[in-house]
């Protein structure tokens, strides 16, 4: 049996939402230990280095379908993709890197679509694990992506809704495996 290692072309390290509006302690949207995941994923982002995509959640123009309720909840969240929230934290800001805005969960969106191919492998890191993480990974498993999380570098709106994402995810092995910083950074040789 051949290993993620062995079957895959290249490797990207995928950063997701390390943005201001999950960052915030006084954000709706805060996420909590978010500023635990800084470190792992810098070190990671110095291995990856050139390939790493840095994702952006933003809200739409105009809301349309079950989005139209979503926002009805979240009306704080309807800003312009320019605002403060929706900026990177400043410890990712000015990183190098491929950057991809979606206004859904899922950042597997055509833009990302274009840097990967069947078979590539995808190290996924950010917020939230039970969200836009969660999403990302199953759609970018189905495309015939080796996705890797990184459960010490994701965190999710909880602790329990973390682990439980990270539960679910690992049952979709061998298309997604869930793996630790360290893990993925002993690899060596990932291009």
């Amino acid at each position: 049996m051949t290993t993620t290692n062995e079957a895959c072309g290249e490797t990207w390290l995928v950063v997701v939402d390390m943005q201001r509006i999950f960052a915030r302690p006084d954000s709706p949207w805060a996420t909590p230990r978010f500023d635990e995941i800084v470190e792992p994923i810098q070190q990671l982002i110095a291995w990856a280095t050139p390939r790493v995509c840095f994702t952006r959640f933003v809200a739409p123009p105009v809301p349309l379908g079950a989005w139209t309720a979503y926002y009805q909840d979240w009306p704080f969240a309807l800003q312009p993709g320019d605002s403060s929230d929706y900026q990177l934290i400043d410890a990712f800001r000015d990183v190098k890197g491929v950057r991809v805005d979606a206004t859904t969960f899922s950042k597997w969106t055509p833009a990302m679509q274009q840097i990967f191919t069947p078979g590539s492998r995808m190290i996924l890191t950010g917020v939230s694990t039970d969200c836009c993480v969660l999403s990302t990974a199953l759609a970018a498993a189905d495309a015939g992506v080796y996705v890797e999380v990184v459960a010490d570098a994701c965190r999710g709106v909880s602790d329990e809704a973390h682990r439980k994402a990270l539960e679910v995810m690992s049952l979709y092995r061998p298309l997604v495996r869930v793996v630790t910083a360290a893990e993925v950074l002993g690899l060596g040789g990932h291009r």
